[in-house]
């Protein structure tokens, strides 16, 4: 019931959305599209005990109807060293990104955070990640004293085996609004969102408030840095709040190829204790 709840959100989400932006569409230039692959390492032990390294190769693809509405897809192939946690939980280049599992409650320090056995917890696993899909919308574009604000919604959906515990096996959704604000060559950004949990078998999920926000500087023409801080509220039932640091860099090589790289430094025992990225996108 909860799943089919969750479901009728999402979908009155994108009607509102698509409400609101069909006269934008309708008078729209021609779209824009682009491409890219990514390469992310995590490594922690996410209050379990057990140390998880994990590789997340995220191929992703968007399209731009409009210079305010864009369309994007994502879909990773995932390898991590043990079965103790379930990928899609903590990682994920392209925004906050959500477990969704329902088992035993996380209040163990020493086992697996899913159901995974005890004596099979350290066995590696690998393949297809979860889908998701996202919509956005600069709803109000920025002004002297006013950041552009532009909501968004997602649905993740469940491509990844959970029976090896590379996905949730549920349905996700979630809504958000992003803030993007410029001081000359220094600017800020941040996101504020709620993610819809599906139910499932194999983690104790809950519903949950996500979030990041930063700044940073234009270095030249091509070259852009940035410091945030990206975190959610628990996650898993008997879990922690999450918590990290992101040092980023925006590259363009070109008019139409870029890469995006960050170090991060989890801060909270449920995130990763340390990890890195590295995309690379092509505009067409």
């Amino acid at each position: 019931m909860k799943q089919r709840q969750g479901s009728g959100r999402l979908f009155v989400f994108i009607a509102i959305m698509i409400s609101t932006i069909s006269p934008a569409w309708a008078h729209g230039e021609s779209a824009a599209y682009s491409v890219g692959l990514g390469f992310e390492f995590a490594s922690g032990k996410y209050g379990t005990g057990i140390r998880t390294d994990s590789v997340y190769m995220p191929f992703t693809a968007s399209v731009s109807p409009t210079e305010r509405l864009d369309f994007n897809l994502e879909l990773p192939f995932i390898y991590q060293s043990t079965s103790a946690v379930v990928a899609g939980q903590y990682m994920g280049m392209q925004g906050q990104t959500t477990g969704t599992q329902a088992g035993p409650a996380l209040t163990a320090t020493s086992g697996p955070m899913t159901t995974a056995p005890a004596g099979s917890a350290d066995t590696s696993q690998e393949g297809l990640g979860d889908l998701k899909l996202k919509a956005g919308y600069v709803l109000y574009t920025e002004e002297r004293y006013v950041p552009a604000i532009r909501p968004n919604v997602y649905v993740k959906i469940p491509t990844a085996d959970k029976n090896r515990f590379l996905g949730t096996g549920a349905f996700d959704e979630g809504v958000g609004v992003e803030f993007t604000k410029w001081f000359g060559k220094w600017f800020a950004d941040g996101e504020l969102g709620y993610a819809f949990q599906g139910k499932s078998s194999v983690l104790a999920v809950r519903d949950n408030l996500y979030y990041y926000g930063g700044g940073g500087y234009q270095l030249t023409d091509r070259l852009r840095s940035m410091l945030l801080l990206k975190g959610s509220t628990p996650t898993v039932e008997g879990g922690g709040s999450l918590l990290e640091a992101r040092l980023k860099a925006k590259y363009h090589v070109t008019d139409h190829t870029g890469i995006d790289g960050y170090l991060l430094k989890g801060l909270e025992k449920a995130s990763p204790e340390y990890g890195m990225g590295l995309a690379v996108t092509y505009e067409f």
